[in-house]
């Protein structure tokens, strides 16, 4: 059940006032719940035993060479989950954007962290572009194959992501960006774009209660650009970007850590590629 923060006071038949201020205050039967999705202060009104969601903000998507090759799609943020934690002092949120996507030649840009006062989680990995290996990161970004060789995707966080996937020899399909709980395709020998990893479907109540995250999932990556002209990589569950096409594009969703799609020039039209999704935070406790 939503409850906006304007009328909690207002349901102390429901489990009494909220226990502490900042973000964007729901909740449930059990629970509180702040979400954060851009930068501020929790500060608890007592000692709280809080369980603490972070996720980073994810990898923008590489861009290719030419017309056979095709940028790699990027990584998802960095998913890290902290239970029972008490917490008895204002903590600073900080809210990691998603890393722009290569709109040229080359890779795109790494996510950026998100954190509840010392815990962090890390920013997505690049998707890769021109023949480069995929960066490390929460996820891995995709490799970016060129001139038939092959190159890596990059290696995702342990506990909070999964490795971008490698891209193929032959028609040079890119890999696709590694998700929260999946790692990214490696490409396909057709050229095709390879599909991002699967985001965690592990919060669906927070998601649920929140309204944040896509379908329940949070952290899905990037999808990879096609190089055979025509089929292009599918963003992973829980925000993450498809690959670009034909001069069409769509960037990851906020506050989803989705990673960005890779894009491809081709025939002269050029697609970049997409942005990363902006990362999130919420901190839950019992009424």
């Amino acid at each position: 059940m939503l409850i906006p923060l304007g009328i909690l006071s207002a349901a102390a038949g429901a489990g009494g006032a909220a226990k502490a201020t900042g973000g964007t205050i729901t909740q449930d039967a059990t629970h509180f719940y702040h979400t954060f999705t851009a930068n501020g202060t929790f500060a608890p009104l007592q000692t709280l035993v809080c369980d603490i969601l972070i996720i980073a903000g994810g990898g923008g998507g590489g861009m290719s060479s030419g017309d056979v090759d095709a940028g790699a799609g990027a990584g998802a943020g960095g998913l890290r989950f902290e239970s029972s934690t008490s917490v008895s002092t204002s903590r600073t949120v900080t809210i990691g954007s998603g890393g722009a996507g290569q709109k040229t030649l080359g890779s795109g840009a790494a996510g950026i962290a998100s954190s509840f006062d010392t815990f962090s989680a890390t920013g997505g990995g690049f998707g890769a572009g021109a023949g480069a290996n995929g960066g490390s990161g929460g996820s891995g970004g995709g490799g970016a194959g060129t001139g038939g060789g092959t190159s890596s995707g990059g290696a995702g966080t342990s506990g909070q992501g999964s490795n971008g996937g490698s891209s193929s020899s032959g028609q040079r399909g890119p890999g696709a960006g590694g998700g929260a709980s999946a790692v990214g395709q490696n490409g396909p020998f057709s050229g095709s774009g390879a599909n991002g990893g699967a985001g965690s479907s592990a919060y669906s109540t927070w998601a649920s209660v929140t309204g944040t995250g896509v379908s329940g999932s949070y952290a899905g990556g990037g999808g990879a650009g096609a190089s055979n002209f025509t089929t292009f990589g599918s963003g992973g569950a829980g925000g993450g970007a498809n690959g670009g096409t034909g001069g069409s594009i769509s960037n990851a969703p906020a506050n989803t850590g989705g990673g960005g799609g890779g894009g491809q020039y081709t025939f002269g039209v050029a697609t970049g590629g997409s942005n990363g999704g902006s990362g999130l935070v919420i901190v839950r406790y019992a009424k």
